[in-house]
């Protein structure tokens, strides 16, 4: 894979970053692994405010674990999940992410979660609606393990500021930052992207004047690029 930045430019960047923006508040953030799993399915094409209704309406009615989930009446899940769009599909997934982990894992991810990072991933995208963005928000969020999730946000910027592959896709995207930046740096690789992403680099009309690493962007002022 061909750099586009240098390792230097890279840190200079991330540097930038921490001095201008505050991480974001991220929903998907929880202490409990199987939380984490479920607000983030929750999150799945759906603004973080309607996310954060959904899980407070769920886990008002039920408590948030495999053997309360797996064993609740579909239309209930349901309800609670309407706010947060496509909850017929969520409610399944849940459903089904539950079952599969009481009856593979003896209802916990602790052994998912401390399996080496690639083995981990195909387990929990085993997992029906389990994406490999899920699978890398549980894995860095709550086991620490070196991977960076790449969300809307994290694909735009990468790209803009050339640090993935124009074209890259998901794995490309990712592979790409990682060997870019220490992995003790991941966790707040993702976020700053993040809220670079949503207070300067817009997916249209980017404000390129304002932005901090405005130095650093090959794609800066680009109408076509940042259409």
């Amino acid at each position: 894979m061909k750099a586009t930045q240098t390792q230097t430019n890279s840190s200079e960047i991330i540097a930038k970053l921490k001095a201008a923006l505050d991480s974001p508040s991220v929903v998907k953030i929880r202490h409990d692994p199987f939380e984490t799993l479920v607000v983030t399915i929750i999150s799945q094409n759906t603004a973080d405010i309607n996310t954060a209704r959904a899980f407070h309406n769920l886990s008002g009615r039920f408590q948030i674990t495999p053997q309360a989930l797996s064993n609740a009446q579909l239309q209930e899940l349901e309800a609670c999940l309407r706010v947060g769009g496509l909850y017929k599909a969520k409610a399944q997934t849940i459903q089904a992410a539950s079952r599969i982990i009481l009856e593979k894992f003896q209802g916990s991810l602790k052994y998912v979660l401390s399996s080496p990072l690639e083995q981990a991933r195909e387990m929990l995208m085993e997992m029906p609606g389990v994406g490999p963005k899920t699978a890398d928000v549980v894995l860095l969020f709550s086991a620490s393990q070196p991977t960076i999730p790449v969300d809307t946000h994290v694909n735009r910027v990468a790209k803009r500021l050339g640090l993935s592959p124009k074209d890259g896709d998901y794995e490309e995207v990712r592979l790409a930052l990682q060997q870019r930046f220490e992995p003790k740096d991941y966790l707040a690789v993702h976020l700053l992207l993040i809220a670079l992403g949503r207070k300067f680099c817009k997916a249209r009309k980017p404000l390129c004047p304002d932005c901090p690493v405005n130095s650093h962007c090959p794609t800066r002022n680009e109408g076509n690029v940042h259409g």
